[in-house]
């Protein structure tokens, strides 16, 4: 069977990383052979880069700065990482990809999806994900679990418009490609959230 490249999005307080747990476990024990990674980040220049664009001191980045530098650790990530992992026969399983700039850099800081699409062509040339699951929560409720972490990065101080504006272009990539995107309500129990991501698994795997 074919390797697949899953990818998990969202708003801020999704419970991203503890259900990418659960989809690493639930895919391994199916069989497969795994790679979890993030963006940005995910290889070691990408990790430097992160670094830059969540320390909360960096106020001074623009957003087309901001943009670039998410595709200089896309690129990397992509030609070290992702499609070397997929030609080996691993699944992959990334913490956010494209679709997170064009919600962020895109819909939070203004950047037209154009010019956005310029540097998809360039950077992600024909790879998309075969799966991407958006854990959906309302700007308001993900935002108060954020507030209960403690420690935040420079994008967690953007204002509630920014994540509303975020939120509302995931949906619309998700109203675009519904046969990729499936969207999963994080507000409802874990169980049930999970319980969902299993579905949408299995189809895959049988896909």
């Amino acid at each position: 069977m074919t390797a697949k490249f899953i990818t998990v999005e969202g708003g801020e307080g999704g419970g991203k990383s503890t259900n990418i747990a659960f989809i690493k476990d639930y895919l391994e024990k199916a069989g497969k052979t795994v790679v979890v990674t993030r963006e940005p980040g995910g290889t070691p220049i990408g990790e430097k880069i992160r670094e830059l664009l969540l320390d909360k001191d960096n106020t001074d980045i623009s957003a087309q700065t901001e943009l670039l530098l998410m595709f200089a650790a896309r690129a990397q990530h992509i030609e070290r990482v992702i499609n070397p992992a997929l030609a080996a026969g691993k699944w992959v399983v990334s913490d956010r990809f494209t679709d997170a700039s064009y919600a962020y850099q895109g819909a939070g800081r203004s950047i037209p999806a154009e010019r956005i699409a310029v540097l998809e062509k360039f950077v992600v040339g024909e790879l998309r994900p075969h799966l991407t699951i958006l854990l959906d929560v309302p700007t308001e409720i993900g935002l108060q679990r954020v507030s209960e972490r403690g420690e935040h990065d420079r994008f967690e101080f953007e204002s509630d418009a920014f994540f509303r504006k975020v939120r509302d272009a995931y949906h619309l990539r998700a109203r675009q490609d519904k046969e990729r995107f499936r969207i999963i309500d994080a507000t409802l129990s874990l169980e049930v959230v999970q319980i969902k991501i299993e579905q949408a698994l299995e189809q895959l795997c049988q896909s």
